[in-house]
C-alpha cells in the first residue's frame, strides 16, 4: 500500500512538472526581447496587458487601450505602441519617445 502511495505522488508531481513546462512554453510564445537604449527589455503580452521587465529590473504592467491600428498599451505614464515588432515606448513624465530595437521572439534557455 505504501508503494502505491509513493507511485501516485510521483505521478502527480511528474504531471505538475510537465504542466509547468507547457506553461513556460506558452508564455515564451507571447514574449519578446528588445533593446531599449542598448539594454535588454523583455515584454510579455498577456490577456489585454503588456508586462515589461525593464533593464533596471523593474516590472511594469501596461494595459491595452484602443488603437486605430497596431497595438497600444499604457499605465498613464508609460505607453507602448506599434505594429508587429516595430515598437515605441513613450514616457509622459519625461516627454521622451524611444524606438525599441532588435525586437525578436524570446527563446527560453535550453536545459
Amino acid at each position: 500500500m505504501r508503494l502505491a502511495y509513493v507511485i501516485a505522488v510521483v505521478t502527480v508531481l511528474a504531471g505538475c512538472v510537465d504542466q509547468a513546462k507547457k506553461d513556460e512554453q506558452e508564455a515564451a510564445k507571447n514574449t519578446y526581447v528588445c533593446l531599449l537604449d542598448g539594454e535588454r527589455l523583455v515584454i510579455r503580452f498577456d490577456m489585454g496587458m503588456a508586462r515589461m521587465l525593464m533593464p533596471s529590473g523593474d516590472r511594469i504592467d501596461l494595459y491595452q487601450i484602443p488603437s486605430a491600428s497596431g497595438v497600444r498599451f499604457s499605465n498613464g505614464n508609460l505607453e507602448l505602441r506599434g505594429k508587429g515588432i516595430e515598437l515605441v515606448l513613450a514616457d509622459a513624465s519625461t516627454g521622451t519617445q524611444t524606438t525599441l530595437t532588435q525586437c525578436a521572439p524570446y527563446s527560453a534557455p535550453k536545459q
